[in-house]
This record gives C-alpha cells, structure tokens and sequence, in this order.
C-alpha cells in the first residue's frame, strides 16, 4: 500500500463543492482518504490578477503506482472540467501529487516530491497541519521545519464556509 499526500485546489465556480466532488473521485478510482487537512484560502500565486484559491491537503493509501495516480488525477480533472491553455491560469480543479511514499520520482510529467513545496506557504500550511513530521526526501527537513523558512509573502488563512 502507498501513502501519498495530494494538494486540492481551484478557485473558480463553487470552489467547495468542486473541492467535495474531487475527494469523492479520488477515494472511489485512487484509494482511501485516510486524513484531510482544514481548508485554506490564499490569493492566486503566480499569476495574481485573478480569484482567490482554495487548497487542501489529503493523505491517500492507494494500491496505484505513481504514474498510474498521475493518469489518474489528470483524468479527474479533465472530466470535472479542468483545461489546461495557460501556466498559473484559474481553474476549477487542481490535483498535485505531493509525496508517493519516501520515493524520489523524476519521470516526464511527474516530479515527486512536487519540486515547489518548500516554497508554498499554502502547501506547507495543510502538509503541517496534518503531517508535521513528515520528512522531504530531498530537503531532509520536516514539514513544521520547511514552514517555518518559507519566505513565501502569501497569507494563507483557513476558510469556513
């Protein structure tokens, strides 16, 4: 069994309900979601002139190799609507794989640990809410630790609906 962390996001439409509805696909065609981080708010990073996002973190046991996961999420997306035209662009949904396991990945398509997690308060926010131990395999830092040296200006603030 893999453990992997995912990071939802979006922030068009209904966010929370896109949200819901990309959990209920990833336990029913990925695995168990076997822990959930609290829902957060930040503004867009990258490209700024747009809505706020919503992202959260869940862990997943899942029987799925890495890239079968990518293929996976990829095909959630796409059929809740998700089109990718430009980098950094709104979007109704967002799948990124985190962490698979301990393991180091460098396919075409697929880098894990994602390459930006130590320089994403929104990410480092939910990883350390629910794994605050959780060791980079590169970085060799944890979770809180990585958090606490995040220069990333960005608030990130929890959302209650």
């Amino acid at each position: 069994m893999n453990k992997v962390y995912l990071l939802l996001g979006g922030n068009t439409g209904n966010r929370m309900a896109f949200m819901e509805t990309a959990r209920k696909q990833v336990e029913a065609r990925c695995g168990r979601i076997v822990k959930t981080s609290s829902v957060y708010e930040t503004a867009a990073w990258g490209k700024t002139d747009q809505p706020a996002f919503l992202n959260q973190v869940i862990a997943v046991h899942t029987r799925l190799y890495a890239l079968e996961l990518l293929t996976t999420v990829l095909g959630i997306e796409k059929e809740m609507g998700r089109v990718r035209e430009e980098k950094y662009a709104p979007r109704i949904i967002d799948i990124d794989i985190l962490f698979f396991n301990n393991e180091v990945i460098h396919e075409p398509g697929l880098q894990v640990p994602h390459p930006e997690i130590q320089n994403r308060r929104f990410v480092l926010e939910p990883m350390t809410e629910i794994a605050p131990r959780k060791q980079h395999p590169v970085l060799e830092k944890t979770m809180s630790q990585l958090l606490n040296r995040c220069t990333d200006p960005l608030e990130v603030k929890k959302h209650f609906p």
